[in-house]
């Protein structure tokens, strides 16, 4: 593990919306990002208007976790009009720092709010430590670094720059370079570097002459076609302690655009790691190099197309691909968000029934499994079964200790069909071929 560290990293989480904002601030996040209406790389969230900005940045401030905004897209010359007046808007609003990609906005963010630090996104490629030196002469507070790098790379840098650091851990990844990519653009009109990727990397394929149209060729060897450009989903929960030992200043989970349950059950396990290093460190310890096993047994009831590790240790092969479908079905679902405590009364996201076998999300790695005994309507009248969007009022036993509002209950998903799943190879050898991101 090396030398021992003196601090953990922040954690910084997604928030698509206020709900997931809230969200991940019940499950510990030090930090949340979000996005405008304008500017930001994902236009399809339901994003924040300057207003919910402000009521954000109070809300997050009020429970101590400070507020990043993107401001992240590759600008256009049509893009700079309103720029300094949306930047004004910004400060007036109180946020924490701007994650910004473009050269352009970062010289007119350093013109016009000079006093909010400047978080370089990941799409600005930083992969060397001279790279990184540039940067930081430009007034740059904290660089994401680019998610090709291995860990030694990371550690590498951190011994050249004094800048903070800052990578992702979590979430899903691009077929390109650090999220640079054109294929949607060239397929659907819709640009991913202005903020509206209609992500094509998860779109089935096949491959067709040019001389036999409606001749079509198998990618992989099945009838349905490949998914040749589909990425799992990084986690490098389990790689946290090195992390930490490397001197990392903040880790980043991916999801503006994926569900409360997400965000929460991403954030609450990396919470939970991320104290137990911390309470090892305060006891003079160096971090243990792997976490117990419950928090892959937890992390693996969250993902939605498998994980993989990414370049951290070595460049991603085949294996790091889900060739056979879009996502991986998920072993559980959300059945409800805590909205009372005294009683317990949830929204329900997901049908529940009484007799349902629940699990209720505290700050612990270990959920609280539980039964549905009893439910009843905001009328009180008794119910056997609640749609979702119901307010309901829930009798579990056991009951949770100490409900908290915002905590998710969850529950095991059950399956009608068995999933199809390829058990061919493909034919082009692509363990030979390292992703391009």
């Amino acid at each position: 593990m090396g030398n021992i560290p003196e601090k953990i990293p922040e954690l910084l989480a997604p928030a698509g919306n206020f709900e997931k904002l809230a969200i991940a601030v019940h499950y510990g996040a030090d930090a949340v990002y979000l996005g405008g209406k304008r500017y930001s790389l994902r236009a399809r969230a339901a994003n924040f208007d300057t207003a919910e900005i402000e009521r954000a940045t109070r809300y997050a401030h009020e429970h101590g976790v400070k507020v990043y905004v993107t401001v992240n897209i590759f600008a256009h010359n049509r893009d700079l009009q309103g720029v300094e007046e949306y930047l004004r808007r910004l400060r007036h609003a109180e946020v924490d720092g701007l994650i910004i990609s473009d050269p352009g906005i970062l010289l007119i963010s350093r013109r016009t709010v000079p006093e909010i630090p400047i978080h370089l996104s990941t799409q600005a490629n930083v992969t060397n430590r001279a790279g990184a030196d540039f940067w930081v002469t430009q007034g740059v507070h904290r660089l994401n670094l680019a998610r090709e790098l291995s860990l030694d790379e990371i550690r590498e840098i951190r011994s050249s720059v004094a800048a903070e650091l800052e990578v992702f851990v979590h979430g899903a990844l691009c077929i390109s370079y650090s999220g640079r990519c054109m294929l949607s653009n060239y397929m659907t009109g819709r640009d991913a570097n202005q903020g509206d990727c209609a992500h094509p990397c998860r779109y089935r394929y096949r491959l067709e002459e040019e001389k036999r149209p409606g001749s079509y060729f198998p990618v992989e060897e099945d009838e349905r076609g490949t998914y040749i450009f589909n990425s799992r989903d990084l986690c490098l929960l389990d790689k946290l302690p090195r992390l930490v030992a490397a001197g990392i200043d903040a880790v980043k989970i991916e999801g503006r655009m994926k569900s409360v349950y997400y965000v929460g059950a991403v954030v609450r396990l990396y919470r939970a790691a991320l104290d137990r290093i911390r309470r090892q460190l305060e006891s003079g310890e160096a971090p243990d190099p792997q976490l117990p096993k419950i928090f892959a047994e937890e992390i693996a009831k969250v993902g939605t197309r498998g994980a993989t590790s990414n370049f951290f240790e070595n460049p991603p092969q085949s294996g790091d691909m889900l060739y056979d479908a879009m996502r991986e079905r998920q072993p559980h679902v959300p059945v409800g968000i805590v909205r009372g405590t005294d009683p317990l009364v949830i929204e329900t996201r997901n049908v529940l029934e009484t007799g349902d076998r629940v699990e209720y999300l505290g700050r612990d790695p270990a959920p609280l499994a539980a039964v549905v005994v009893a439910m009843h309507d905001q009328d009180g009248k008794p119910l056997q079964r609640a749609n979702p969007c119901t307010r309901v009022t829930l009798t579990m036993r056991p009951p949770p200790e100490k409900p908290a509002i915002n905590a998710l209950l969850r529950k095991k998903e059950s399956f009608t069909e068995k999933p199809q799943q390829s058990t061919l190879s493909p034919v082009i050898h692509r363990e030979e071929r390292v992703k391009s991101r």
